[in-house]
This record gives C-alpha cells, structure tokens and sequence, in this order.
C-alpha cells in the first residue's frame, strides 16, 4: 500500500468530501485510517489466506476503503450504529458490496458483537470509535472483541489514547483545537466547529478519556497477549493486541 498521492486520490475520488475535509481539519486522524489498512495488511500477508474481518464503527467509509484496499481476498463486515453516515458507506463503497466483499450492520458494537459466534473474526479492526465508549461499556466491548476474534486474531485499534502525562496531553489537546479553529473559521462553518469542540469535550472527559496505560492495561486483563502501542501522533495512535493460541 502506498503512501503516496495516488492512494491519496483513491481516498478523495472514493470517499470525496468527507475524507478532504478530514485531512484538512484532523490530517493525523485521515492519517490514521491509513496506518490501520496497513496494519490490517500485514496480519494478512502473515496469514496467507482469505481473512474475516469486522470493523467497529465504519462510519462513511474512510477506514473501510483502507482496510478493503489492503488486500483482495478478505471479507470485512462494517459495524456501525448511525444509518445517515452508513448509508453514505454504502454509497461510497458499493462496489465492494456488489463483490460480496462487504457486509453492513447497523447496530451498536456491543450488541453486534454478542450476536457473533466464538472465535469468529480473524481480525477486529476500528479506528476513532473505541474512545467514544464510556469506560464500563468499553470493558464490556473489549470482552466481547476477545471471545470473537479466533485463537491468534488480532485487535487493530487507531484512536485517541490520551497521554498519561496529562500536562502533555492538554497541551497537544490544545493545538488540536487551535487547528480546528484554523480550518473550520476559514471555511466559515462555525456550527461545524461547534460540533467538534463538543465532542473533544466528551473524548476528554473522565467518563470517556481512553488513557494509554489503563487502555494496555484493560487488554491484558482481558487475555490479550503481544499487547503494543506505537505510530504515536499526538494523542494518537495505533494499539494492536493478540488473542493467545
């Protein structure tokens, strides 16, 4: 998978204004989709077989056309509980469901998951979902991500994980904000701006904020192994952990 501007073009051709405003206004979280399709493409080129993989909280597309890009043979069954930004999904993606190689369901993620059966998913792949979850239901969620995924699977999670240096951490919040600004005010959408300013209220709120070392912490206890953090951008960042054979 390439960097580079063609990979870019597929992303605005395909996804449009969604995925340019993002880049714009979050270029780390557009980033971010991309490090999770590669991800993805690296537990399949290890595995050397058609792989089953469900994403949580698909969204309109823009981490669905990175992980279905990153190899032609795998299944991927998008999860997400808003049907105006799925619908665009499927706009947006309606090739690879008219392959067969893309499934929807409009549900929240942990009443999809408890609907799946046992070591099921060869990969749980999300990005930017996991952090929107309130802390017990997010334990609740990570259970049920571990009993789904097969001996050997793998968690693939690009999200805001908060440093645990919290001085650190509301500096980089800060800039964030002061970018948001930048973009949204120049774009004269402030009722925009005020959406996201909201919603970084409730990322970093106590009931939600996802903290690095409680996150890695939370997997462990839930039975993950090769639990790893890495690819950091600011409160972003990419975790990935196993479930034991």
């Amino acid at each position: 998978m390439s960097n580079g501007s063609s990979y870019d073009a597929m992303f605005s051709g395909i996804i449009g204004r969604d995925y340019d405003m993002l880049q714009r206004m979050s270029p780390l979280s557009a980033e971010m989709s991309k490090i999770v399709g590669r991800a993805v493409k690296h537990y399949a080129d290890k595995a050397g077989r058609p792989l089953n993989v469900v994403e949580l909280g698909g969204g309109t597309g823009i981490t669905t056309l990175a992980i279905l890009s990153s190899n032609d043979d795998m299944i991927v069954t998008s999860i997400d509980s808003e049907p105006t930004m799925q619908n665009q999904a499927k706009e947006n993606l309606k090739q690879w469901v008219d392959n067969g190689r893309l499934f929807f369901k409009l549900d929240d993620a942990y009443s999809a998951l408890t609907k799946m059966a046992d070591n099921s998913a060869d990969v749980l792949a999300t990005a930017y979902t996991v952090h929107n979850f309130e802390h017990s239901y997010r334990e609740r969620v990570i259970e049920q991500i571990f009993r789904v995924l097969k001996p050997g699977g793998q968690f693939i999670n690009g999200d805001r994980y908060a440093l645990d240096d919290i001085f650190e951490n509301t500096r980089t919040v800060q800039e964030e904000i002061s970018g948001f600004f930048e973009v949204l005010i120049g774009e004269n959408k402030p009722d925009l701006l005020e959406q996201w300013i909201i919603h970084l209220f409730n990322d970093e709120s106590e009931n939600h904020v996802m903290r690095e070392g409680i996150s890695l912490k939370q997997l462990e206890e839930a039975g993950f192994v090769d639990i790893a953090l890495n690819q950091r951008m600011k409160v972003n960042a990419l975790v990935t952990a196993v479930k034991p054979i």
